[in-house]
């Protein structure tokens, strides 16, 4: 690890709760010389916990360079997709990076920086569900995590679909290989390392929903933290950082992604 990594605590969280939802822009965490990052462990190449019981992946990685060009220490706290929101903004990360899809909704409660990893959120199976309308899916059960960006398409995309929500990613993949649910929504990425650890199981496109970049989110009104974000990810667009991140956990270059 590049800096210091510690997991909060419960007593922290607690605590966190208390301490309502005070603005912690750039200015303030370089006086704390703290940044608290919300990153992901159930969500396989983004964020997980290795054979040493340490957390690894992308989003681990790009968590631990926004703390070291800070030049602050890095305090990683544990996110699912259906509490990164709610952690944000009461104040108990300081950013989400954390696969999030940057949306209209979503931006009523928090500010995204540009995108900094490219992929496609999509319903992944048996290649014989395979649908170009996911209507078409009739009543076949469709899991998904709660408050995801691929939940709140496909609810909107079908909703009179028998949809089955499950609080993180790692409950909902278990529910697709236990045969729950014969049909689950993820990114792309997470389908191909998924397809690599159960070669037995099909993990086939059965409905592409939309191209969804990865985005990282701070609370409204921090806006001096989100143009350094902003910078932060330019600069390692351009000497070369990303691409090796992407090379490293993806096998492939970043995508050329439009800024926001």
């Amino acid at each position: 690890m590049l800096s210091l990594i510690r997991l909060f605590t419960v007593a922290a969280l607690a605590l966190g709760l208390t301490s309502g939802a005070a603005q912690a822009d750039l200015q303030d965490i370089l006086d704390a010389g703290v940044v608290r990052i919300g990153v992901p462990l159930d969500v396989p190449v983004y964020g997980f916990v290795d054979e040493n019981q340490e957390p690894a992946g992308l989003d681990i990685d790009i968590a631990n360079l926004v703390a070291e060009q800070l030049g602050v220490e890095l305090e990683m706290q544990q996110i699912t997709g259906a509490n990164r929101i709610p952690f944000l903004v009461t104040n108990k990360v300081d950013i989400v990076i954390s696969v999030m899809g940057a949306t209209p909704a979503r931006a009523k409660s928090i500010m995204f920086s540009s995108p900094y990893s490219g992929l496609f959120i999509g319903l992944f199976g048996p290649a014989e569900h395979a649908v170009s309308d996911p209507k078409d899916l009739g009543d076949l059960k469709i899991g998904v995590p709660r408050g995801t960006t691929q939940d709140l398409a496909i609810s909107e995309l079908h909703p009179d679909g028998n949809i089955v929500r499950f609080e993180d990613d790692a409950t909902t993949v278990a529910a697709y290989l236990s045969g729950q649910v014969d049909v689950f929504g993820t990114a792309n990425i997470v389908a191909v390392d998924l397809a690599k650890q159960n070669p037995d199981t099909e993990f086939a496109t059965v409905y592409k929903i939309r191209t969804s970049p990865a985005h990282m989110g701070v609370r409204h009104g921090e806006s001096d933290l989100l143009r350094w974000l902003d910078t932060f990810i330019f600069f390692s667009k351009m000497n070369g950082s990303l691409d090796a991140l992407h090379q490293k956990w993806m096998g492939e270059p970043l995508a050329d992604l439009p800024s926001l």
